[in-house]
């Protein structure tokens, strides 16, 4: 055994050296042929004409906006920082919430002096605060102040553009360094780069802003608001473009943009690269070059043809009859285009990378826009064509919603951004994000009323509840009672007999006193008398008192031939329609159901 690994280990030691004295050369002369390559591979390759080669782009040049005049990171990190001096603000930081406790939410407006420039867009925001349930002209009782001092457009190169608002806001003794006040604000910044520069130091004050970057955007505390022109009307506004015959959802064209095309600088990128995907049928992308003073100083090849396209179409009529429309970034990142879309029923398909969408605190975007990316535009049409319809006629209904509820007038807007200042303030008695995003919307389901869902009757469908088969008899007394015969007394006494009836409230709006108890007949059901004005509306204010989602609203002269049937007819409709009887006299051979236009109310 000895011997044997004698042998193994001799010859192991033989082949080694054989293989040092004859193989070592050409090992050797291997390493030194691999260091020499790998020395000239790491300077490969060498251009001769590489002086006038272009360099590649490095990261940051990608990210960026494009155009010709770009920012380093450094320099943008330092312009952010002048701009935004108090970017960590909070409401619990930021805000004094002592000034809403003794008199609620009341909001101030400065007094407009006649020498103060106010466009005509701002008007319309002061007055529509003004006008508002929240308005105060004392300033000792107000939560929110609004400055006189026209801050929507902040770029010094237009007409409408106040100059020194910083020495303006500094004599104010109200001002304190912007602590609970509101500016609001459209346009910012302006060429080459439009930063979001204000031109003026907001301090501590919340900020409105159309165009809003997700990185500037203060979580909690500022409100992105929509971009909406000169021409928005301040109150009521137009309908959605959404009928009952509207359906099929799909429209003549799948995808559709109609707009400018910035030949150079910020945002030219997108809207350069959107000839890409026009097809000419179903994908229809116009763009124009027509515009601005010295559009024909940087002309391309594409121009004349795109000029030529763009008056074909007519854009009323283009927006009518798309499905998805494009809503590309302007040189900000807001666009007039992303109402128009709302308006018509077209789906907005957003091509503007870190928009904070407006009011995004309370709506629900994933509901009613496609969120795409400027980066990936060649893979806009395959999406949208992969939506079902069902989804596609879910959108379009809830575009119609939103429009109307918080976008079509500049009432709206603003009362949706004071309605939301008001949720983060009394946040314990705010709206859950479903009342924002359901019909009727946050603006008419009020948190006073209610925040318990199961207290508005229009949400039972989408809960998968019912409403109660009971109901509260409400009957409006005007006259004194004299005598046992009097209607109103027979009327409480019919109404009590019905099995749906869980309650009678009596309005009492005499100037006598009501009877005493022992004056009013004696019910199966709970009979309350509450006080009130003499004011018809009195009967349609949601009382305490009720208790049922449904209310019979009756006059004290109402006669009801044949009570028992009347009565089932009101519960009976009620739960399966939400309607209910008003009016004066009802016999079972016709009867007059209608559905409610507020919850509790006929």
């Amino acid at each position: 055994m000895q011997t044997r690994k004698k042998y193994i280990f001799i010859t192991f030691f033989a082949s080694w050296l054989l293989l040092f004295f004859f193989g070592g050369d050409q090992i050797r002369r291997l390493a030194f042929l691999s260091r020499k390559k790998a020395a000239v591979l790491k300077n490969w390759p060498r251009w001769t004409d590489r002086s006038f080669l272009k360099s590649f782009a490095d990261p940051e040049e990608l990210q960026s906006d494009g155009g010709l005049h770009k920012q380093s990171a450094k320099a943008r990190r330092a312009s952010r920082m002048n701009i935004y001096k108090h970017s960590r603000c909070r409401m619990e930081t930021c805000f004094d919430f002592s000034r809403c406790e003794k008199h609620g939410f009341k909001v101030f407006v400065y007094p407009v002096e006649r020498e103060d420039p106010v466009s005509e867009s701002y008007l319309k925001i002061i007055t529509s605060i003004e006008e508002s349930r929240y308005y105060t002209s004392n300033p000792e009782e107000a939560c929110l102040f609004i400055l006189n001092i026209d801050t929507l457009d902040r770029d010094h190169l237009s007409i409408q553009y106040v100059h020194d608002i910083n020495d303006k806001i500094q004599g104010f003794p109200l001002w304190n360094y912007g602590r609970n006040h509101l500016v609001f604000n459209l346009y910012s910044g302006t060429w080459p780069n439009y930063t979001e520069d204000l031109g003026f130091d907001i301090g501590q004050a919340i900020l409105a802003k159309a165009s809003f970057y997700v990185e500037n955007f203060r979580p909690g505390f500022d409100i992105s608001i929509p971009l909406f022109s000169k021409e928005h009307p301040q109150k009521g506004g137009e309908r959605g473009w959404l009928y009952q015959n509207s359906v099929p959802p799909k429209k003549k064209y799948m995808l559709a943009f109609k707009g400018k095309r910035y030949l150079t600088g910020i945002g030219s990128d997108t809207r350069n690269a959107l000839h890409h995907i026009h097809n000419g049928k179903d994908i229809i992308s116009l763009t124009t070059c027509k515009h601005g003073k010295d559009w024909e100083k940087h002309k391309d090849t594409r121009c004349d043809k795109d000029n030529s396209d763009y008056e074909k179409f007519d854009y009323q009529e283009l927006l009518h009859n798309s499905t998805f429309c494009i809503i590309p970034r302007g040189r900000r990142l807001g666009s007039f285009r992303f109402l128009e879309a709302l308006q018509a029923a077209c789906i907005p398909v957003l091509l503007s990378n870190g928009w904070e969408l407006p009011f995004s605190d309370a709506i629900d975007w994933s509901k009613s826009a496609i969120v795409g990316d400027e980066r990936l535009l060649l893979q806009i049409p395959s999406t949208v064509r992969c939506i079902h319809s069902d989804k596609i006629l879910a959108f379009q209904q809830q575009t119609q919603f939103l429009w109307e509820a918080y976008f079509s007038s500049v009432e709206k807007i603003v009362q949706t951004t004071l309605e939301i200042i008001k949720d983060r303030i009394f946040h314990r008695e705010s709206r859950p994000k479903f009342l924002w995003n359901t019909l009727p919307g946050g603006l008419l389901a009020l948190p006073e009323y209610s925040t318990h869902l199961g207290d508005f009757p229009f949400y039972h469908l989408q809960h998968g509840s019912s409403p109660s088969g009971k109901f509260t008899a409400f009957i409006r007394a005007v006259s004194p009672v004299v005598s046992l015969s009097q209607p109103i007394l027979k009327l409480i006494q019919a109404v009590s007999r019905s099995q749906h009836c869980a309650q009678i409230l009596v309005l009492w709006s005499c100037e006598k006193p009501p009877p005493p108890r022992g004056r009013w007949p004696q019910t199966a059901v709970p009979l309350t008398v509450i006080h009130g004005r003499r004011k018809v509306s009195d009967r349609f204010f949601p009382y305490s008192a009720i208790g049922t989602d449904a209310v019979l609203s009756l006059d004290e002269h109402t006669s009801l031939s044949t009570s028992e049937s009347t009565m089932e007819c009101a519960a009976t409709s009620w739960v399966e329609r939400g309607s209910c009887l008003p009016g004066r006299s009802h016999s079972t051979d016709h009867v007059m159901c209608r559905v409610p236009s507020t919850p509790r109310a006929c």
